[in-house]
């Protein structure tokens, strides 16, 4: 069947640059057992092994990224110097089809939003699709002269390098011309993924990389995206247009599992809570994760007008209800082949209202709780079109939506207090509310020109400009700044629970919700009340959702679902009927018979490792630590008196001060001084718990207990101990 004809002449505007033939071997027990290594300045391709003692420490996934950085990149690296790494890696789990949720990678490179190393976890086809095609994971280092196109064939073994100087650069057109262009025919498109991203991403720091499969129903290319960091950044600065992967003999035993039955075994109990418990608990197969948008308003927690509130009154107009009246029922919806949660909603036929694709009807991916929240409630915008609007050229353009938001909401606040102006902004009127200018920032962050480009550098680079070039106080744009060691805080207010703000400010990559998610355990189940059980908390479940970064998973079918006695188990949270679950599949893909203390001791040796890799670029100390103010408490007073009730009631209980003669900046200051030591009282407990010193930064001692006191990793803990 011949190409379309434009796709045919992109096709024959390609240019073959290199090739590179491998030899082509089954997958065993999860592991391909080598890795991928490109340059592109040289077009040299080759191949390493994957050794035993890379699974034995790294395991997979995030962990094989992480050692394939550390050996591209120097402590002097900068995020766009050739010899940054862009990794993409699957996990051994990852790929098998008997379990949902197995079908993550993870991407990691250096930042340019947070100048340290960074991972971001995506779904679609890609990782799995790498593996069997031959490789654990891919290093790309160099750049490229022009723009290029990376296909890895499965089919044949064999990897190309092609000059891409016609193709696209919007995802939702490339996605769908390069799986085309590579598939050869239309039935053979659900054997491609393709990695894209956007026209943004020349221009911004926050940019995504979008990783496709192919819709067998709605014949539409769908994405999942790396959102965090600015992979996609990093991408375009390389001069990718996209990287294809084609995987063509895709079966229930591609990833050779040691005993498919114990896999099969745990997929049957979990198959059965989706079959019969979903519609009663989360409705994940209806609405997917924004069943929860009026679950954080109703407990105060949904970011509102850059997280000064947690509720608003219109939030019924963009809550679940909306969205599953919106979303295609009935089908499929799986990222992954056999993931019966299903929970990768879309609107379809979705008419577009301004910009390039004006007029146009698309296929909407989402929307997610992160963009339902952060488009919608944090910048003041209640209008399910415009959110829907914003969610598509977010992926579109290759924006990430969680940093887009906050950063939108963060420049509104600064014009609603005076800081900014519309001479300043290029006539936009950035009123939270103001939708439709949010949508045009993102307009010229496509194109490059106007406030949006400065909007899209985020919220750590805006905070220093605003207070530099238009006079902002730097402290208020500190407080209100909702960024962490440079990332953009995930959509959920914290200001009432401090294990979260923990949970944000530990994070090493930044405060991304995939590390630590303890709202409802600390805040309203009060389950943590010590600072002892917060710091068990912050211990345990970071290292457990790093677990599923190690191995190819996505984490929502572990507690997104639960099984029909959990509540009366020992540690709900947990959920350890599920737990149970990844060993028998952990022990059914490698063979290896594990306990949970197993998983969580792979996971603490990765997460120590970037740990100190983030030390070794340079992010050393507890000064790293540490959340905006907003994040805990009250920065203004209007956020003040909207909670008296709930803030006076605390000076009394908590801080043993009687509001009655104070004003209200006398309360605010007496109520953060009790926040922030809190907070510090904390970071005590959590690097007790952890095995690191009181300055943030784990012994000696720590990392020969776990087995990854490699010399070079001493040797970064030893000189920053000095």
């Amino acid at each position: 069947m011949a190409l379309p004809e434009p796709i045919a002449k992109m096709k024959a505007a390609h240019k073959l640059l290199t090739e590179y033939t491998y030899e082509m071997r089954p997958v065993v027990r999860g592991y391909a057992n080598r890795t991928l290594h490109i340059d592109l300045g040289t077009l040299e391709i080759g191949e390493k092994p994957v050794t035993q003692q890379m699974k034995d420490i790294f395991t997979g996934g995030r962990g094989f990224g992480l050692k394939l950085l550390w050996d591209d990149v120097t402590p002097e690296t900068k995020w766009n110097d050739p010899e940054n790494g862009l990794v993409i890696a699957n996990g051994p789990m990852g790929g098998t089809t008997a379990y949902a949720g197995l079908g993550k990678s993870t991407v990691v490179t250096l930042s340019p939003l947070t100048d340290n190393v960074v991972d971001s976890n995506v779904g679609g086809y890609f990782g799995p699709f790498l593996k069997f095609a031959g490789f654990d994971a891919m290093s790309i280092t160099g750049k490229a002269e022009e723009d290029v196109v990376i296909f890895i064939d499965g089919d044949t073994g064999k990897v190309t390098i092609e000059s891409a100087p016609l193709d696209g650069v919007d995802a939702h057109l490339t996605g769908a011309y390069l799986t085309r262009m590579y598939a050869g025919d239309e039935k053979n498109q659900r054997n491609v993924s393709v990695m894209a991203t956007g026209a943004a991403a020349e221009h911004i720091r926050y940019a995504i990389i979008n990783a496709t499969w192919y819709d067998v129903r709605r014949k539409e290319i769908r994405m999942k995206q790396a959102g965090r960091g600015g992979t996609g950044r990093v991408f375009r600065d390389k001069k990718i247009k996209g990287i294809v992967v084609r995987y063509s003999a895709m079966s229930g035993k591609a990833n050779g599992a040691a005993d498919l039955a114990l896999v099969r075994k745990a997929g049957a109990r979990f198959n059965w809570e989706m079959t019969n418990l979903d519609d009663k608990q989360n409705q994940m197969k209806k609405v997917g994760t924004a069943n929860i948008v009026e679950i954080m308003d109703h407990f105060d927690l949904l970011p509102t007008y850059n997280f000064k509130f947690g509720m608003h009154d219109e939030t019924p107009q963009i809550d679940s209800s909306v969205w599953k009246s919106r979303f295609t029922q009935g089908l499929p919806d799986g990222c992954w082949l056999g993931c019966t949660m299903s929970c990768s909603h879309g609107v379809d036929g979705h008419p577009i209202q301004t910009g390039p694709y004006a007029g146009q009807k698309v296929l909407v991916d989402g929307p997610e709780y992160e963009n339902a929240a952060g488009l919608g409630a944090n910048i003041g915008n209640f209008d399910p079109d415009i959110v829907l609007e914003l969610n598509f050229y977010c992926d579109t353009y290759g924006i990430d939506t969680i940093s887009f938001a906050n950063s939108a909401a963060f420049a509104m606040e600064c014009y609603e207090a005076g800081i900014l102006n519309k001479e300043i902004t290029g006539g936009l009127e950035l009123n939270f509310g103001n939708g439709w200018a949010a949508v045009e920032l993102l307009h010229q962050m496509a194109k490059g020109e106007g406030f949006g480009v400065i909007v899209g550098q985020g919220v750590h680079y805006m905070k220093k400009y605003f207070a530099e070039q238009y006079g902002g106080d730097p402290k208020f744009l500190h407080d209100i700044g909702m960024e962490i060691k440079g990332m953009e805080i995930s959509e959920y207010g914290t200001k009432e629970s401090l294990a979260q703000q923990g949970g944000y400010g530990l994070a090493t990559k930044g405060p991304q919700h995939d590390e630590a998610w303890l709202i409802f355990m600390d805040q309203v189940q009060n389950l943590l009340p010590t600072f002892e059980d917060k710091a068990e908390a912050l211990h345990y479940f970071p290292m457990w959702r790093t677990w599923f970064s190690l191995h190819g998973l996505c984490k929502l079918p572990w507690n997104d679902i639960s099984p029909e006695n959990n509540a009366d188990t020992a540690e709900p949270a947990k959920v350890e009927e599920h737990v149970e679950n990844y060993c028998w599949v952990h022990e059914g893909v490698t063979g290896i018979k594990v306990t949970p203390d197993d998983l969580i001791a792979q996971s603490e040796r990765v997460y120590n490792f970037q740990k100190v890799f983030s030390m070794r670029m340079g992010r050393i100390g507890r000064e790293h630590d540490y959340p905006p103010y907003r994040a805990m408490g009250p920065v203004t007073e209007e956020e003040y008196l909207s909670r008296a009730e709930r803030y006076d009631g605390q000076l009394r209980e908590l801080v043993g001060v009687d509001p009655e003669n104070l004003s209200t900046a006398e309360k605010m200051a007496k109520l953060r001084e009790y926040r922030e030591n809190q907070y510090e009282l904390l970071l005590d407990a959590v690097y007790k718990r952890r095995g690191w010193d009181m300055n943030s930064i784990p012994t000696v001692e720590k990392l020969k207990e776990l087995g990854v006191d490699l010399p070079e990793v001493v040797e970064v803990v030893e000189k920053a101990r000095k």
